[in-house]
């Protein structure tokens, strides 16, 4: 309910398809004018295409799971998803356009140049699987576009929305870039080593299509003799068990400390994120919704 109290939000952040989104554009609004009814609509178009580029990426990555519950190209085909999510952008643009009509330049701006990026993003990840080798200031480029750069423009819009100055609207757009990637790496730690009752995807799915994670970066750059010829062999050669070439790859990582490596890069942009909280010119009250969901982020399980 995106009429619902922030508290009652933040509890919703720890279920599956926590609407984070929508929920970071109605605490920044909150955070200049308590008429949040203002904000919903454009709440509202944020999830609308948050849930397109869901949709497309997962025929992209051919996902069979999503939130423990069959995708919809598994489900039905890739005609229906790809159809589903074309619907799904054009609505967010029906609802994005009901904002005030004085702010309504600068909103649509900021979200579209947001879909560009995390288009751009999508492309970048996927053309990342088929290339030799990439780096991990490349895999960062492109996780600012694919995942950060949406959560950083919700706040923006809800800031402008709700009339903020220009000042802390780039602060709260720099908060959500920084958490934006610590969410990534988050991500990028639970499709390996997180509980896929509570995850919601298919184990070790990036293992299997190749993905350039920080993970898989960071073991090529520590590896070394014995352990880099295992690990190139294993993610260039084909296997028969799925879960033969994930508990390969995760044993190496185990070795390395590529995990940890990961949880300190995570806690860095974490770092970032709440010291760009910090100088919002807004008091400190008011900014502890949106410092506890930042620090749920690097706990939760889904």
């Amino acid at each position: 309910d995106l009429h619902s109290s922030p508290t009652r939000r933040s509890s919703d952040l720890k279920k599956g398809g926590k609407r984070m989104r929508p929920v970071l554009l109605l605490m920044a609004y909150e955070l200049f004018d308590e008429n949040v009814d203002k904000a919903v609509n454009p709440a509202i178009a944020i999830e609308l295409f948050h849930n397109f580029t869901l949709l497309h990426d997962d025929i992209m990555d051919e996902a069979p799971l999503r939130r423990n519950s069959p995708t919809v190209h598994y489900k039905w085909n890739n005609n229906v998803a790809i159809l589903s999510g074309d619907a799904m952008m054009v609505k967010a643009y029906q609802y994005i356009v009901r904002c005030d009509t004085d702010k309504l330049p600068h909103v649509l701006d900021v979200f579209s140049k947001a879909a560009l990026k995390v288009c751009e993003g999508q492309q970048l990840d996927m053309d990342y699987e088929t290339l030799a080798e990439i780096s991990i200031a490349d895999y960062l480029d492109m996780i600012k576009l694919k995942t950060a750069a949406l959560l950083a423009a919700s706040l923006r819009i809800g800031a402008c929305l709700g009339g903020a100055e220009e000042s802390d609207a780039v602060l709260l757009y720099e908060f959500g870039e920084n958490i934006g990637l610590a969410f990534q790496f988050q991500d990028d730690l639970l499709d390996i080593y997180g509980d896929r009752k509570k995850f919601g995807k298919q184990e070790g799915g990036d293992i299997l299509s190749d993905k350039k994670t920080f993970l898989l970066l960071k073991a090529f750059e520590m590896a070394k003799g014995e352990a880099l010829m295992e690990l190139r062999n294993t993610v260039n050669g084909k296997y028969d068990d799925p879960a033969k070439k994930i508990s390969t790859v995760k044993g190496i990582y185990d070795k390395l400390g590529v995990k940890q490596a990961a949880k300190d890069e995570m806690s860095k942009y974490h770092k970032r994120g709440l010291d760009c909280l910090s100088k919002l010119n807004v008091e400190d009250k008011k900014k502890e919704e949106l410092r506890s969901l930042a620090e749920g982020l690097m706990v939760r399980e889904s």
